[in-house]
């Protein structure tokens, strides 16, 4: 299903090996935490969820490179409307339990990402 005009919230998070076991813990209590919060129709509807992991790349544009041995932590999120991304951070604050320790193990990792990117292209 192309996606054309949704919003997406992506973050890449880079976790020393030491925090991955925490960043592991940390998503499967977002996963649970989303599928029982989350609007599935409407302005404020999650319209999918994935989040992905992967070894850190010396160059990330070599498959073949050797890995840094940091780990790679892709979360991706497509909203209905901007009122998703909305609603979801507010529901974060109101009701995940683990937020805090979301919040403690990103200060110890690399992050990067957009909370509200408009999708422009969208195939499928």
């Amino acid at each position: 299903m192309a996606h054309h005009g949704k919003t997406r919230l992506t973050y890449v998070i880079v976790s020393p090996p030491e925090l991955v076991a925490e960043g592991d813990r940390i998503f499967r209590s977002h996963a649970e935490w989303m599928e029982s919060t989350h609007h599935r129709d409407g302005e404020k509807a999650l319209l999918t969820y994935d989040v992905s992991k992967s070894p850190e790349l010396s160059n990330p544009f070599d498959p073949g490179s050797e890995p840094t041995g940091n780990t790679c932590f892709i979360l991706n999120e497509i909203y209905e409307s901007d009122a998703g991304v909305s609603d979801h951070f507010q529901q974060a604050t109101d009701s995940w339990s683990d937020f805090p320790a979301l919040g403690e193990w990103l200060g110890k990792c690399k992050v990067s990402g957009a909370p509200v990117a408009k999708i422009f292209n969208s195939l499928w």
